[in-house]
């Protein structure tokens, strides 16, 4: 009944917001447009349709918000007018009861609130739809008191998660199968994405090691600080970590009140980002204004605060490599490179014509040599190529899609601190940097040293295997390599003859320059 009723209510949202004529536009059936008039009379859509569409996210409650915050990243699939609205969605959830709030963390560890702080503030200072945060205080291993920040998963999310992705399933069932576009979309997939990423966000611990990971790419950088994990204190519904302070990112004038310099400011946050994906393959992917702050403690002043690690991106050599390449290319106007390295990653099918597909990318990249550097978007120049890649099967890769949605989200905010910000002149000597690293002699020690245990246990075994392959092999290839083999024997004995006479030698000489000092002295 409770389904039921949920289902209702969706259908409800959808004709209320006009949501059936985005679905209804592609079928070539009159009269569902018609009887979805009659059940929706007296609706007004005079808001543009992806304002439709975040409204009504909106309304169905926090789960259908954060899928439409997932959705957003995925511009590949999304109209840009969509895609865009989609990104301004928030997590205005109210906050649930602190005495839940307490409850759930004494159930995780299983001791009253006063034995794990000495302070707990019960109100939340920030709250979202998989969680709430409070502030707290307690004492270290070596008795020291720290001030924390404690997150709280919200209470009851798996069931309610459970029915809504079981109905985001079914929807995108009918989508796929009724609309002319389903299956380019790729409904399905992107509810099983979602529905991955949203039970990878329910486990906190996942979270944590995230933020530890980040944290030990970027010591010494002394460019961005991540709060410390409490190990001790951190459980699934429950982890604890060191309070960080400082003034939001989106704050222009109490940063230039501060004495912060905004155009390095926003060098450094490019910075910070292009270090996470070309030297580390691993970035944080949810680098929007609300999850960075900037410290004004004498200590770290200037430095950028990053929060909420509930979404990181992972690239492999292969990822990198394709990025990096793809970039330098464009910037040369080498549009033939750029198609080349579409069909070498293997994304899109092999009998695809290059002259085609340079076509289509050299129309995509040319306009913007119109304009100045600095207003060139990385961000949008992935898009682009995504987006005309549609048109020759590319399957886009999820995390080239979510660096891309990051990529804008780092623009963005730079250029909100500094409009001039050239992002090219920034990003371009890590490029350099990485693509020298992959040539030369620096590769191959690196590629020897990383493959030295492997080659360290198989040495061993070669004699036995190249005897056991050639006692296998019948006939006059096995007569030829065992005279080969005996003739190796006598070259090693006669090399061991060599060796032993040179030693005897050098021993000789040894014991007579011995005798002759000693009959001197």
């Amino acid at each position: 009944m409770r389904r039921l009723l949920r289902g209702t209510f969706i259908l409800w949202v959808v004709l209320r917001y006009g949501l059936d004529g985005m679905l209804l536009d592609s079928l070539q059936k009159p009269w569902l447009r018609l009887l979805s008039r009659m059940l929706s009379i007296g609706r007004n859509l005079d808001a543009p349709r992806g304002q439709r569409l975040r409204e009504a996210l909106e309304r169905l409650g926090p789960i259908f918000v954060k899928f439409g915050q997932v959705l957003s990243t995925r511009r590949d699939l999304l109209p840009a007018d969509v895609a865009d609205e989609l990104a301004k969605l928030q997590d205005r959830v109210p906050p649930f009861d602190p005495v839940v709030a307490v409850a759930t963390i004494e159930r995780a560890f299983r001791k009253p609130l006063a034995e794990l702080f000495t302070e707990f503030e019960r109100t939340p200072v920030a709250s979202a739809s998989i969680a709430q945060v409070h502030f707290a205080k307690l004492m270290d291993r070596d008795g020291r008191e720290r001030e924390v920040a404690v997150k709280v998963l919200r209470p009851g999310m798996l069931p309610v998660i459970e029915k809504d992705l079981s109905l985001m399933r079914l929807m995108a069932g009918w989508v796929e199968s009724l609309t002319t576009d389903g299956k380019r979309l790729k409904p399905r997939e992107v509810v099983a994405e979602f529905d991955k990423y949203l039970h990878d966000e329910l486990d906190l611990v996942r979270e944590a090691a995230s933020a530890a990971q980040l944290r030990r790419n970027m010591d010494g950088l002394n460019l961005v600080l991540i709060p410390e994990m409490f190990w001790d204190y951190c459980q699934s519904e429950v982890i604890v970590m060191e309070r960080m302070k400082g003034i939001p990112i989106s704050h222009n004038e109490r940063l230039r009140e501060a004495g912060l310099d905004l155009k390095k400011l926003a060098q450094n946050g490019v910075t910070i980002f292009f270090t996470q994906v070309f030297r580390d393959g691993f970035f944080h992917a949810d680098m929007h204004p609300g999850n960075i702050f900037v410290s004004t403690d004498p200590a770290t002043f200037g430095r950028y605060v990053l929060l909420d690690f509930g979404i990181v991106g992972t690239l492999t050599e292969f990822d990198k490599e394709y990025l990096a390449q793809n970039f330098t290319a464009f910037f040369r106007r080498d549009y033939k490179r750029v198609a080349e390295l579409h069909i070498e990653s293997g994304w899109v099918p092999p009998h695809t014509r290059v002259d085609e597909l340079e076509a289509a990318v050299r129309a995509v990249c040319e306009p913007y040599f119109d304009r100045p550097l600095r207003e060139i978007s990385l961000g949008m120049v992935l898009m682009r190529l995504f987006q005309t890649s549609r048109r020759f099967n590319v399957e886009i890769q999820p995390q080239l899609v979510l660096l891309q949605k990051t990529l804008l989200n780092i623009e963005g905010l730079g250029r909100e601190l500094d409009p001039d910000l050239d992002l090219w002149s920034t990003a371009k000597p890590f490029l350099e940097k990485w693509m020298a690293e992959q040539i030369g002699p620096r590769k191959l020690f690196q590629e020897l040293r990383n493959q030295a245990p492997r080659y360290a246990k198989l040495l061993p075994e070669l004699p036995y295997l190249f005897y056991d392959f050639l006692r296998r092999r019948p006939g006059r290839e096995s007569r030829e390599m065992a005279e080969l083999l005996r003739e190796q024997r006598r070259t090693n004995r006669l090399l061991q003859g060599i060796i032993y006479t040179v030693i005897g030698f050098a021993l000789g000489m040894l014991a007579m320059q011995v005798l002759i000092r000693v009959q001197w002295l």
